[in-house]
């Protein structure tokens, strides 16, 4: 039996409007990496001065809740860590 010719297929390109959008879109998350290790940074900074005075540093007032404080800037962290790409 004979066989069938493969046809190939021309790849796809997307319009010239497409890409510039797409390529703009996408250079302006410059500041995302730096600002999610900041936050990284602050709230792991901000748990260990806790621990290291015994409380009474960075805001002696929150008491416990300087833990939640933290906490709160790692999570933001992780917030600008969806966007990074």
């Amino acid at each position: 039996m004979p066989k069938s010719r493969i046809r190939k297929k021309a790849d796809f390109t997307p319009p010239p409007a497409a890409r510039g959008a797409t390529d703009i879109r996408l250079s302006n998350r410059n500041w995302v990496a730096p600002v999610m290790l900041a936050m990284f940074l602050v709230g792991l900074a901000w748990i260990v001065l806790y621990y290291v005075t015994g409380g009474d540093l960075p805001v002696d007032a929150l008491g416990s809740w300087n833990i939640a404080v933290g906490f709160g800037f790692i999570a933001a962290g992780f917030g600008f860590s969806t966007q990074w790409k």
